[in-house]
This record gives structure tokens, sequence and C-alpha cells, in this order.
């Protein structure tokens, strides 16, 4: 079982080569923000990517935000978005952050949007997801909003596993680099059960929920019932 130095460590070394492959943002994600901007009705204050790699959609995230916050465990990845904000013209409204997804340096409740895509099934344990729920949650604002997604026992690549499964299975799927090495990434592949269970055992409430791609995804905002330390 990796612990987060291994999963930080894999990304820089694949981190390069992986940002020239994710040029462009999910759909689903860019569904998500423009539903939530136009729900908003103006532009908020600070959006949130977290897991940001190279700010596919940090870059989506910006025309509705006054300042957009980029957090990845990898440098690699955070010079790749740096370099693609330059590109693009939004490195004036970017602070990317070098932070694990379970410790955020964020004060509560400073985030009106944020993305949290195709990270979270990358942390090796329950405790870490759950924990970096619970940060999400601190770190929205009441009204904020939130996309969480993670690759799910319905995608195509799980044939053997059933998406109506409880709970779900840990893996490894390779990352061949130029050159021909190939690369072992951890997953944690969620059943749609066990991640509704996990965000909703967080200080998160659950707005809306699907299945998309092979992804489950969520859309979420703090509960206000609970109080997360």
């Amino acid at each position: 079982m990796p612990d987060r130095r291994d999963v930080r460590a894999t990304y820089e070394r694949i981190g390069e080569h992986f940002a020239t492959t994710r040029e462009y943002a999910w759909p689903e994600v860019e569904s998500f923000v423009e539903s939530v901007a136009a729900l908003q009705g103006s532009r908020a204050g600070v959006g949130l990517d977290l897991g940001c790699g190279n700010c596919r959609h940090a870059e989506v995230l910006a025309p509705h935000v006054d300042r957009v916050v980029g957090i990845d465990a990898s440098r690699r990845l955070l010079d790749s978005g740096r370099d693609r904000a330059i590109d693009r013209g939004f490195v004036d409204r970017l602070a990317l952050v070098q932070a694990d997804a379970s410790t955020l340096a964020l004060v509560d409740g400073c985030v009106d949007l944020a993305v949290y895509v195709a990270t979270l099934h990358h942390l090796p344990t329950r405790t870490d997801r759950l924990a970096s729920l619970d940060e999400l949650a601190r770190v929205l604002a009441p009204g904020g909003r939130a996309l969480v997604s993670a690759w799910s026992t319905a995608h195509d690549r799980f044939e053997e596993a059933s998406p109506d499964d409880e709970v779900g299975f840990d893996t490894t799927v390779d990352w061949t680099l130029p050159g021909g090495e190939v690369v072992e990434r951890f997953y944690h592949i969620y059943a749609p059960a066990e991640f509704e269970a996990d965000l909703e055992a967080s200080g998160l409430s659950i707005a809306d929920s699907e299945i998309s791609s092979g992804n489950c995804y969520a859309t979420v905002e703090p509960d206000e019932k609970r109080e997360v330390t």
C-alpha cells in the first residue's frame, strides 16, 4: 500500500508527460461551472481547483471568479499549470499552491466555487480520502458548491467489477513514458454506493449525483448541520 508521499513521487516522475496528454477540460466540469455560475448570478470571489494538474479546469473557473487557487501535490504539474495560465492569459487570476489534498492551507469558508476531479481516487486510504472531503467542506463558503469525481466500478476498464457492489477496490493503472518506461499509479476504484457513503460521512451534503463516462460525480455543498474540525 503506497502512502501519500509515494503518490506525489509518482506524479513528479510522470508529471511533465502527463500534462501534455490533458489538453481539454471535461464536459462535466464545464457544465457544472456554467450552471453554478448562472445560479449564483455574479462573479464569485474565490474558485478552487483541487488536484489541479496542468490547470485545464482552473482555466474553466477563471472567467467566473476573481481568483483561482490551484492546489496539487506535484511541483511538475504545478509548473505545467503556470505555463498554461501564461499561454492562455489567466495567470493574473491564478494562485498555485503545492499541498496535500487532505491538508489545505486555506482559511475556513473562503471558497465559493470548486472542482475536485480525478484526484480523490489517488489518495491511498479511506482516512486520507475522508480527510480531504472534510477539508473541502471546511474551506467552502456558505452557499458554495463543488464538483467531486472519482473513477467508478462502472468504468469499462473494470468489467469484472459490478457497479452494484457497495465497496470498491484498490488497484494500479500503468502509465507509459516516452521511451517505454512503465510507472504504476495507485487508484481506489469507487463503487457508486461507497462514493456517496464517503461523501455523506464527511462534512459535505450531496445536492446531485450521477455516473458519467465511468466516473462517479457529485455536486456538493457544506453540510450546515455538521461542524468540521
